[in-house]
């Protein structure tokens, strides 16, 4: 059968798919960063035996639903949007925050939509976004070392629930279906439907948390030309099309996590056809302290069918991240790679233009992603983390930059974010001060967008997409 090799020598099938030496479990050959030790191994053992019996997630004709919209966001056809919780607590697998988080997810899409007169591609850090990295394996509170909190998956935060318990595995997945199972019912029922306007909710967009009245002006008039699009679909009768044309009554929303945690990884990957694919979500992402070209999770996603992202920081080398890609990505497919570059609004000038260069010097058909959250968490004098909208919004600007300057294209945004009115960001059209931050501080992890700030965000894309179509600079 037709092979082809890469530089690293590496070769993959052609006709089946299937990458030389791999298998679902090659990764435990190699070293594994940010891996989890347990003390009972039997229990751990009867816990993973039980989620290998466990259904799938998710499907793989959604996942390759999927790669063809990357693959369209690769080519500058559609436009990327990726957001949820930095790590979800199994207490947000509830009616209320389910919904919300959707219903931002979705109003940042129309938004989008508008500004940019293209396609959105819907990701949610959602369903199975459990675990988190962490830089030491233990932390140090009231001069007692504890074991550090590493996600609902893996231990409690609270201080009597820090052992690692094997049992919180299937308590994952069983948060994850129920999660996306929701979203699936809500979808199906017409969450997302144009026509119902309490899902969108335009009307009620007084924007009466926009402090500033010349950026409230700004938005009112993004929200009046939508309203009267949305008025001139209903006059020419679009809303009857809805059957022959499903975009109008509902969306593709596609469930993404941190493939950070191998055991449980492993269990829900599953061959369809000659094809391995993880079935526990349809995207996941190597995290940046995971990405080591030689680590055991860079072998583990080098097999799967699913579109993968891969987190690029200060810390990545330019020949480096070529490497990876020739690893992860050796036939060079439009949109299997989602870089989601995250610098820090004062570093990305100084990295992001030569790892542009340098994919460019190779066939890789990447999709560029902006996260501007990682690379801005700082400590306020109240002792709580967080990010400064401020500084998010100059790393995406210069992001939208940068890529235009290379000849490239900003395909996406990566946020971490929430639908509730949480106080965790400061600034944005609420002018959040340090102040604010302990009035409704929520987050075990990194501060969120909240719900306003979402918004923001959105129009600010928005206004800069509608500024390109007129030659206009952000």
């Amino acid at each position: 059968m037709a092979t082809k090799t890469k530089a690293n020598g590496k070769k993959h099938n052609e006709n089946n798919g299937t990458v030389h030496g791999w298998g679902p479990e090659s990764w435990r050959e190699k070293k594994v960063k940010q891996d989890v030790t347990y003390e009972n191994q039997d229990q751990l053992e009867s816990v993973l035996n039980k989620l290998n019996r466990l259904p799938p997630l998710v499907t793989a004709t959604e996942v390759q639903k999927l790669r063809q919209q990357l693959a369209e966001v690769a080519e500058g056809k559609r436009f990327l949007l990726q957001g949820g919780d930095c790590a979800e607590l199994f207490d947000y697998c509830s009616q209320d925050p389910i919904e919300s988080k959707l219903k931002v997810l979705l109003q940042m899409s129309l938004i989008l939509v508008w500004g940019g007169r293209t396609s959105v591609v819907r990701i949610a850090r959602m369903g199975g976004q459990y675990a988190k990295p962490r830089s030491k394996p233990t932390e140090l509170i009231n001069g007692v070392e504890y074991l550090a909190f590493r996600g609902d998956n893996v231990n409690g935060n609270d201080l009597s629930e820090r052992q690692p318990d094997p049992q919180r595995l299937l308590q994952a997945y069983f948060h994850s279906s129920a999660t996306i199972n929701y979203v699936r019912a809500l979808l199906a029922s017409g969450f997302a439907d144009l026509h119902k306007p309490e899902m969108w909710d335009i009307d009620a967009w007084a924007l009466d948390h926009v402090r500033s009245p010349a950026v409230r002006l700004e938005y009112q008039h993004i929200v009046e030309r939508l309203r009267d699009a949305l008025d001139f679909m209903r006059t020419i009768g679009a809303e009857d099309d809805a059957k022959t044309n499903p975009s109008i009554a509902s969306v593709d929303l596609f469930m993404s996590h941190e493939g950070l945690l191998l055991d449980y990884e492993t269990q829900l990957t599953r061959k369809v056809g000659e094809k391995w694919y993880n079935l526990g979500a349809h995207f996941l992402w190597i995290g940046d302290r995971t990405r080591q070209l030689d680590g055991g999770h860079v072998e583990y996603f080098r097999g799967l069918e699913n579109p993968i992202g891969i987190k690029v920081g200060p810390s990545m080398k330019p020949d480096e991240l070529v490497a990876l890609l020739d690893i992860v990505d050796p036939l060079c497919l439009p949109g299997k790679v989602t870089l989601i570059s995250r610098y820090g609004h004062e570093a990305i000038g100084d990295h992001l233009p030569g790892h542009i260069r340098a994919v460019q010097r190779t066939n890789h058909k990447v999709v560029w992603c902006s996260d501007p959250m990682h690379g801005n968490t700082e400590m306020s004098s109240n002792g709580v983390k967080t990010r400064r909208f401020e500084h998010i919004m100059t790393e995406l600007g210069k992001a939208f930059r940068i890529h235009k300057d290379c000849g490239s294209r900003l395909g996406g945004v990566h946020f971490e974010l929430t639908g509730d009115r949480v106080t965790e960001t400061i600034g944005g059209s609420m002018e959040l001060s340090e102040s604010d931050l302990l009035t409704n501080y929520q987050t075990f992890c990194d501060p969120r967008l909240n719900y306003e700030q979402s918004l923001d965000v959105a129009f600010m894309i928005a206004k800069y997409f509608a500024g390109q179509r007129s030659q206009l600079n952000m």
